[in-house]
């Protein structure tokens, strides 16, 4: 142990140093590899940790892995035991590699996939998941980055992590921080549950809500008129205008799972040339905006709705922008729906491509958009 360090933030009645413990020393028996996944065994046997495993919430979820027959002699040697942590040994970036995640269970019929490490915390030194947490900062995760070997994939290796220093206190201490940063976990979870399941209900709702199948009434309870059906090209008009003279630098890009967002923000990077923007086509705020590569999100590419200001995008992009404003939430729901995919389904030509969609201007802007009155569209 050597250069002391005392944590901003801490609980009370803890007062001493946290010291630099290289991660080797903090492992019952040093780090290890797992065994040869062959895909002829796969299917009976034992549960085997695989990468894909690494990557399920914040803690290993026996119910998703796969099995894999080895002998028994074998098995011993790599058995998994609850408070293990595991670091993936590969990655396509940089940033991927030494990805930590921890056994938390009592089965005793795990093993663990050849492309990972091992280690077996030592409990009279350290605890596994306060270790864990640690592992998981931006400090720590600098410093395996910076160990890591570059061809090409990224790899990192057990000598390459052994000697690497991490702060840790008491183990007192340890066990205080790693009890509340599991109740914060705990509720995070329960959170994640409950937002699932009113997506699930917002989804069934909107496709009841856009079939019909569900009405709303005027505040005297009187019904409301019958929805109208017009096409795109009555209700909007095609954005065309181009960045000619490239004074607008914001370059936003249209995610199926996030809408449009900033390209450099959402990639890491920019991938257009800031010295190339004439031809992208300027979108302001309340634009709608077609993306005709599709994907498992959106399985008929995206439309969304501008949310960003004032930008420039693609020329691969559809952007229209709706004459009446009061359309804007409305319509912005309506194309959350899978209700228009079967119309794009039934005019799309998709030719030599199949990751997107090809659709004629005119077949597009005939799209129908289904209208109710002002008020139930207020209500919905």
């Amino acid at each position: 142990m050597t250069k002391a360090h005392i944590p901003e933030l801490r609980f009370k009645d803890f007062n001493s140093n946290w010291e630099d413990t290289r991660l080797i020393d903090m492992a019952k028996n040093g780090l290890s590899n797992g065994v040869f996944n062959d895909k002829s065994k796969q299917g009976i046997g034992y549960k085997l940790i695989n990468v894909k495993d690494m990557y399920i919430g914040n803690k290993i979820d026996v119910s998703t892995l796969t099995l894999l027959n080895i002998p028994e002699r074998e098995f011993k040697k790599n058995k998994v035991l609850k408070g293990d942590i595991f670091f993936t040994r590969s990655s396509i970036v940089p940033e991927g590699i030494a990805h930590s995640n921890i056994f938390l269970d009592e089965n005793d019929d795990v093993t663990f996939d050849g492309h990972l490490m091992k280690m077996s915390p030592n409990e009279s030194i350290v605890d596994s998941q306060f270790l864990f947490y640690v592992l998981q900062t931006r400090e720590s995760r600098k410093k395996f980055i910076r160990r890591g070997k570059i061809s090409t994939m990224t790899t990192i290796g057990q000598d390459d992590i052994a000697p690497i220093p991490f702060k840790i206190p008491s183990l007192q201490e340890q066990e205080k921080i790693a009890d509340f940063l599991s109740s914060v976990d705990k509720k995070i979870s329960l959170l994640k549950e409950k937002h699932a399941l009113l997506e699930q209900y917002k989804k069934g709702a909107m496709q009841k809500l856009f079939k019909q199948e569900i009405r709303f009434k005027g505040d005297n309870g009187s019904e409301f008129p019958d929805w109208q059906e017009l096409p795109l090209s009555e209700l909007s008009r095609k954005v065309s205008g181009k960045n000619k003279d490239e004074s607008v630098t914001q370059v936003l890009t249209n995610s199926a799972k996030d809408g449009i967002v900033n390209q450099g923000d959402y990639f890491n990077k920019d991938i257009a040339n800031q010295g190339n923007l004439g031809g992208y086509t300027i979108v302001e705020k309340g634009d709608f905006v077609y993306n005709p590569r599709i994907s498992e999100l959106a399985p008929v590419g995206p439309i969304k709705r501008n949310h960003k200001g004032q930008g420039v995008m693609s020329p691969l992009y559809t952007v229209f922008r709706f004459k009446d404003k009061s359309l804007l939430d409305f319509v912005e729901q309506y194309f959350n729906t899978t209700m228009w995919h079967r119309y794009m389904h039934s005019i799309a030509n998709f030719g030599a491509r199949h990751d997107r969609m090809n659709i004629t201007t005119s077949d597009f802007y005939a799209l129908p958009v289904p209208l109710p009155c002002q008020k139930e569209r207020e209500k919905i």
